[in-house]
Parts: C-alpha cells; sequence; structure tokens
C-alpha cells in the first residue's frame, strides 16, 4: 500500500483532534445531537423505506451473512426488489463481468456514491468514477441505501436517470479493538482482512484496516490464470458539540485474470461451460491464430475441437487497477434549525487492460513472425471535486440546496507490442509499445445545483416534497500522437475523435407525497424528471469514434426519463411490507452500433457509431415482506415485475429494425428473491435463493437465455470470548449450492438487432458451486 495513504489518513484524524475539547453537548443542543446519531444508526432505519415520499429499500450489514466476506456489495443488494446483479465469479469481485440493473436501467444510468462522495456510473472501463469494491472493504460497509426509480435531488451523479444507490462506511467504533478475517475457499480463494480502532477520545476516534485477497480462475484455464488484491481503508472521525468531521481514504491494487466471453454456438458445438482458452498450449493458441482472415495460413491453421473460432484465444487477458481516494467532510450544526454539509475530494486511477489478439502479425515479414500480438490498453482518471449544501427548518418546513462541482481528466490509449512467445500478464508494462492504435484524453465539468423544500402539514402526517435540480456538464476530447515506435498518424482510421459534448437543463423538477393512514401505514406517489450525461472513455460513449465518424454523424441528445411511482407500506409488530407499482419513459435512447464481434480489436475500424433511435416504456410493480416472528428468525421476501419494451422501430446502416413492442435486451421480467436468517444461542445460518428470469440479447428478441434459480447458504458457530479475543466465530459458505449453470452476465457493447447464427460473443458461465471456509476473531 502506499505510504502516502496512510499518513493522510493520520493527518486527517490529526486536524480535528488538535481541537477537541471536554465539553459535553448543552441542552439547546439535544434535538441536532438526536438527529445526528439517529442519522448514523443505520440499523435503526427502516428496511423498506418508511417515511419516504419515494420507494427506498435499505440493505444492512447483516444482509451478508449468506455470502463469503469480500463479496461485492453489488451482489449483496440482489435480493432487492427490481435489482439484477450478475457477476462471473462467486464474489462478484471480476469487474469486467460485474454488471447491474434496475427497473430495466442497466447500471451505468444509475447514480453512485459512498458518503455522499460521487463513485462515477459505475461502467466498466471507467472515466468518471470506480466500484463500490475499489472503494470500501465490504467490512468496512455500514449500509445501502436503493432509490429504485427517484433518487435524491441531492445527489451527485450525472447518470441518475433509473434510481441511484448510496452506500455508506461503517464509523469507527467508540471503543479500542480489533478484528481480523481469514477466508480459504475453492480455487485457491484466500482473504485475509485486519482492522484496528482507537476507540473515542475527546470525541476523536479512527480506524485502520487492509484486505489482501488472491484467487485463480474456476474455469480450465491452468496457467496465467491467478487475481489479487490489496486494498487500504482508513476513517477519522471527530464529534463536537457543533460539528461532525470526517476523513476518509481507500487505495487499492488489484489485478484480475479475465474470463471468455462465450456464443451460443460454441455452446452448441460442445465447448463447455468451463472453457478456458488454449494456455497453457501455446502452440494450439498460434494454429487458431492463423484461422484468423487477417492471418490466413490455410496449411497452419488449427480447425480441430468445439472452439473453431476461438481467434487465436489463449488467455482472456488480465486487467490491472490502482486507485486512490480521498475526502474530508464537515458537518455543522450552528443552531438547531440550520445545518451545513461540505465536502471536497480527490480520485486518480491508473489502470491498464492486457490482451491477446490474432489478425495482425508479430515481427511480420522476418523469421520471428507470429499471428498474435499483444494488446495493451490504458486508462487514467485524476478527478477532484466539492459538495456544499445547507438545511433549514423554519415552522413546517425543510428547506435544502446545495451545489456539486468536479474536475476530471480523463484518457484512454491503446497499444500493440509483438511478441514471440507467451507471456504473463499480471503486471504493468513498462516497456515502449511498437504500434499505436488510439489515444485520447478527455476533460470533464460538471456543475449541478438543487433546490428542495419538504413541507408537513396535519400534525406531520402529510408530508410533500417539491424542489429542482439543474446539471450542466461538458466533455471535452482531444485525440493525442500517443507514445509508441511507430506513432499513431493524424491520418490514421484507428483514432478516436476530437470534439465536445455538453448537456445540461435549467431546471428538472422531483415532487413527492407522502401520507400516514396510522401509526403503521402510509402511502406514497413521486414523480421526477432526469437527464444524464453522454458517457466517455474507450468503447462506451460517442466520442471513442473515428473523426469521420463523428463529423458525419450529426448533434445527439442527451438520455432523458419521466418516471412516476405511488406505493404504500406498513410496519406492524413483526411485519414489515411494501408495495409500489412505477411507470417511466426512457428517451432519446442511445445506442451503439459495432458490427464488429466483442474479441476484435474494438475501435473506430469497426464502424462505432451512435444513434438517439427512440424511447423504452417501462411498467412495473416490486413487493417486499419482512417477518420476524421470533427474535430468532427474519425472512426477508421480495418479487418484482417489469415489462420495458422498446416504443418504436429504428434504422441501421439502411435496414429497418422491427423493434417496436420488443423486451429491452438484458431485462429479466420476473424476478423473485428470499433469504432467511437464524439464529439459537451460537448458532447461525442463513438460506439466500434467487430467480432471474428470462433475459433477451437481442434487439429483436430473436436470442436469449431462460431464467434460472441460484441459492447460496452459510451456517457456523460463535464461540464468544476465548484466550485473548472478544469473540471468535468460525462460518462456512457455500454459493451456487445447486450447481445451476448458466449464462450470468451480458456484454451490453454487443447487442445486436438479431443473431441468427448464435455467433455473437455476449455471455459470460456462471461459476460452479463453491466452497469458503472463515474465521473472524474481534480482539
Amino acid at each position: 500500500m502506499k505510504k502516502t495513504a496512510l499518513a493522510m489518513a493520520l493527518a486527517l484524524a490529526l486536524v480535528p483532534f488538535a481541537h477537541a475539547t471536554d465539553t459535553a453537548p448543552t441542552a439547546t443542543d439535544t434535538t441536532t445531537a438526536s438527529k445526528r446519531e439517529k442519522a448514523q444508526d443505520l440499523d435503526a432505519v427502516s428496511v423498506i423505506g418508511t417515511g419516504e415520499s419515494r420507494q427506498v429499500q435499505r440493505s444492512r450489514p447483516q444482509d451478508q451473512k449468506s455470502l463469503p466476506p469480500g463479496t461485492s456489495l453489488q451482489k449483496v443488494l440482489n435480493t432487492l426488489p427490481g435489482v439484477n446483479a450478475q457477476s462471473v465469479d462467486a464474489l462478484g469481485s471480476n469487474e469486467q463481468s460485474m454488471t447491474l440493473s434496475l427497473r430495466g436501467f442497466s447500471g451505468t444510468r444509475l447514480g453512485y456514491t459512498l458518503d455522499g462522495m460521487p463513485l462515477g456510473d459505475g461502467a466498466y472501463n471507467n472515466y468518471n468514477g470506480l466500484s463500490i469494491n475499489r472503494a470500501l472493504i465490504s467490512e468496512n460497509f455500514a449500509g445501502a441505501e436503493l432509490s429504485e426509480g427517484i433518487g435524491n435531488l441531492g445527489t451527485p451523479s450525472t447518470s441518475n436517470l433509473g434510481g441511484t444507490i448510496a452506500y455508506t462506511s461503517s464509523d469507527p467504533l467508540k471503543t479500542m479493538g480489533g478484528r481480523v478475517v481469514q477466508t480459504f475457499g475453492s480455487d485457491q480463494n484466500r482473504r485475509t482482512f485486519a482492522r484496528f480502532d482507537t476507540g473515542e477520545y475527546h470525541g476523536f476516534s479512527m480506524y485502520l484496516s487492509g484486505a489482501r485477497t488472491e484467487s485463480d480462475l474456476w474455469n480450465n484455464q491452468s496457467a496465467y490464470n491467478k487475481s489479487t488484491t490489496k486494498q487500504f481503508n482508513g476513517k477519522a472521525v471527530w464529534n463536537g458539540d457543533w460539528a461532525r468531521i470526517t476523513g476518509f481514504a481507500d487505495t487499492s491494487r488489484t489485478t484480475q485474470a479475465d474470463y471468455f466471453y462465450l456464443s451460443k454456438s460454441e455452446m452448441a458445438r460442445g465447448l463447455g461451460w468451463d472453457w478456458g482458452g488454449s494456455a497453457p498450449d501455446w502452440n494450439k493458441a498460434i494454429g487458431k491464430a492463423y484461422c484468423n482472415a487477417g492471418t490466413l495460413n490455410a496449411k497452419l491453421c488449427d480447425r480441430s475441437g468445439p472452439d473453431t473460432d476461438a481467434d487465436g484465444a489463449f488467455t482472456a487477458g488480465q486487467i490491472l487497477r490502482n486507485d486512490d481516494l480521498y475526502y474530508l467532510a464537515g458537518d455543522f450544526f450552528p443552531s438547531d434549525t440550520v445545518t451545513i454539509h461540505a465536502m471536497a475530494y480527490h480520485h486518480e486511477d491508473a489502470g491498464e487492460g492486457h490482451n491477446w489478439n490474432s489478425g495482425t502479425y508479430s515481427y511480420p515479414g522476418t523469421p520471428q513472425q507470429l499471428p498474435i500480438i499483444f494488446r495493451n490498453t490504458l486508462y487514467t482518471i485524476n478527478r477532484s471535486g466539492a459538495l456544499l449544501s445547507a438545511g433549514w427548518d423554519i415552522a413546517n418546513q425543510h428547506i435544502e440546496g446545495g451545489v456539486w462541482y468536479e474536475h476530471n481528466i480523463s484518457s484512454a490509449s491503446r497499444y500493440s507490442s509483438y511478441v514471440t512467445g507467451p507471456r504473463d500478464l499480471s503486471a504493468p508494462i513498462d516497456a515502449t509499445p511498437d504500434l499505436g492504435v488510439f489515444d485520447q484524453r478527455t476533460v470533464w465539468n460538471t456543475r449541478q445545483a438543487f433546490l428542495q423544500d419538504t413541507m408537513s402539514f396535519m400534525d406531520d402526517r402529510l408530508t410533500v416534497d417539491v424542489g429542482v435540480k439543474s446539471p450542466h456538464v461538458t466533455s471535452d476530447a482531444s485525440a493525442l500522437p500517443g507514445d509508441a515506435v511507430k506513432p499513431i498518424p493524424a491520418s490514421s482510421n484507428n483514432q478516436f475523435a476530437t470534439g465536445k459534448l455538453s448537456a445540461s437543463k435549467a431546471l428538472l423538477p422531483q415532487a413527492g407525497v407522502r401520507y400516514k393512514l396510522d401509526d403503521t401505514q402510509e402511502v406514497f406517489a413521486s414523480f421526477a424528471k432526469n437527464i444524464a450525461m453522454f458517457q466517455g472513455g474507450f468503447k462506451l460513449g460517442p466520442q471513442a469514434v473515428s473523426q469521420a465518424t463523428w463529423d458525419s454523424q450529426g448533434s445527439l441528445k442527451p438520455e432523458k426519463s419521466r418516471s412516476l411511482e405511488a406505493g404504500y407500506r406498513i410496519e406492524a409488530g413483526s411485519i414489515a411490507a411494501s408495495a409500489a407499482a412505477y411507470t417511466v419513459r426512457f428517451d432519446n435512447r442511445l445506442l451503439q452500433y459495432n458490427p464488429c464481434d466483442s474479441r476484435s480489436p474494438v475501435g473506430p475500424t469497426c464502424g462505432n457509431r451512435f444513434y438517439n433511435v427512440g424511447g423504452v416504456d417501462s411498467h412495473g410493480v416490486e413487493l417486499t415482506l419482512v417477518w420476524s416472528p421470533i427474535e430468532s428468525l427474519r425472512w426477508f421476501n421480495s418479487a418484482s415485475y417489469n415489462r420495458s419494451t422498446y416504443a418504436s422501430d429504428y434504422t441501421q446502416a439502411g435496414v429497418v429494425q422491427h423493434t417496436k413492442g420488443k423486451i429491452q435486451t438484458d431485462t429479466p421480467t420476473k424476478m423473485f428473491a428470499t433469504q432467511i436468517d437464524w439464529n439459537q444461542g451460537p448458532w447461525f445460518a442463513s438460506l439466500r435463493g434467487k430467480y432471474t428470469g428470462k433475459r433477451y440479447y437481442t434487439y429483436t428478441n430473436d436470442r436469449g437465455f431462460g431464467g434460472f434459480t441460484v441459492w447460496d447458504v452459510s451456517g457456523g458457530y460463535d464461540f464468544g470470548p476465548a484466550w485473548f479475543a472478544k469473540d471468535i466465530r468460525l462460518s462456512v459458505n457455500v454459493t451456487n449450492l445447486g450447481d445451476k449453470r448458466y449464462a450470468s452476465n451480458f456484454d451490453s457493447s454487443v447487442f445486436a438487432p438479431s443473431d441468427p447464427t448464435g455467433t455473437i460473443y455476449v455471455f459470460h458461465a456462471s461459476a460452479p458451486r463453491q466452497y469458503f471456509a472463515n474465521l473472524d476473531v474481534r480482539f
């Protein structure tokens, strides 16, 4: 870990400590203090969103029980209504495959925050943020608030067309202590987590924590298959009678071996769920590469076996990501009626994506000539931002307003290097590449303001929210010559474009109403309009095209949505339940047309082009039921029905695609989830199941995959205090208990109007049944 991360965490901690006093809160501060304490106690907050004028569901640390330590927090959310979270691996840590959708909106059209700090749009190959995996170690998770359709107006996001996910990190403990969690699992899974809490002293507390994870791929690739993650989290908090100051630091160093995307035709030929390429058989990969059209040699071409179109697939490559993330925040309470929140943050990311490509020769025309090259894609992010908001209670109103500003410089570039044989791809590449493919630098500027008034009537039985926000975002992209032995020529068809995009709206309204029928029941309704900024980075947005395409495609409109929802909630005794219905109109849908398959060197030469192709209409219902008949038993259930259909046909390359009325890609119509948590004395157990309905990966619905059900189970024993420890817990996890094999996540960048021969490389195979054993010791 970088020493600077630890130094910054300590510096953030010492600043407020220097001003700590022994003064207790005065009587006049009681109201403010109680509000603050309640906001920090996420376990006491309703999991079904009671008190909100919009559909809200919440996840707590206890909801992680049925999954192994280190599981992605996005995967933890998969039991909530409307959520479809998929991953190729049991823990959801593989970023290329971790996808999430909500009410028909893909994960990149949602908004994400950690402690109120923006995490970007959650895209793989990200350009404006990072995943929650790399931002927060799962043991430091304090809760998440999922707004299924309409997010909080103050959420700092430019992508939240379909809702928001607000993650919260845990606060330091008030007593000094430590914790170590050790996990061993299938496929050489090894994970160690350690945390030290200073305890509270004069209002100051802090923790330092770290995690190291190693694993092999579960498929039949037996070489170049290791993934490693090293991560540090530090948090310092000072609570005074007039303010709360928080500092947070995160560093993440990850290198992940990837899995192959598969096609239906491959499975029909008998390739199998566990196929993992040719490695370590380099000669087999060379033989397959000679079958590629660009490097075709009929005498050397090896067409044996079911992987006839594997395109020289030696391994699926490796991704590397280095992140440093910091924030300093203050909540100030100048009076019982006024609160002020301020935050400054900074994030830097340096990433690489390593892979093999055939179709181009290494050392062409020499005795060293081979039909495979090494491909390296580089990513950088350097963003800084600030948020400022204030709230004022006056009579029956709570008025809140704020501003957000972020400046971000991101880049994406690709190079090719000649090879003489196989190599390990898990470390950064320092050598100068042989060929430049593309290099693009983008400067982003984001400004957003919001204002909201929450009014209470009829002794607080009726609450009305009205507000507006005003986003203004620009992205200015520039093509660069790159840094290679053979630089990128200005006339190259591979180079990305120079150009500028913007999305702004003076006023986007939002309104909601909540009415308490009695002490246990309430109804609510809300409405909102939103727009999304165009995506950026390699493969994601309309600037990732050739200059000729950019100049010819005309002006594009930012995507927008209109959401209307209404619902009912009840919390009475052992029962908590909610029901919500919604209708959403998604307009100016931006479609990427990319005729190249997912294993080809994606770039402008593939004919990449973006279109506004109409809208999507979504209608649905969400149900939640939580039953706790006795203290030791909790049963959570959710059900979702969503029908998202394309509103019109569209024309692509001169051909009318008949998509009107068809189900939106990667959008299951039906989902059901259940989780039972049981505790009896020192024993505990948890069972979690999820049914995900049929999903299509073509716009005309000619190709897709049927529904599937997956079960996860865990159990263990709490030994309590023993020897030197305050508590010792031993537990086991079994993921995919029924060993169900299915298509997990889809690659949205290769969705097409149809796939008559089933040759699109579009899905990852699911992980098989896996086992984990965990030892959790607290000091």
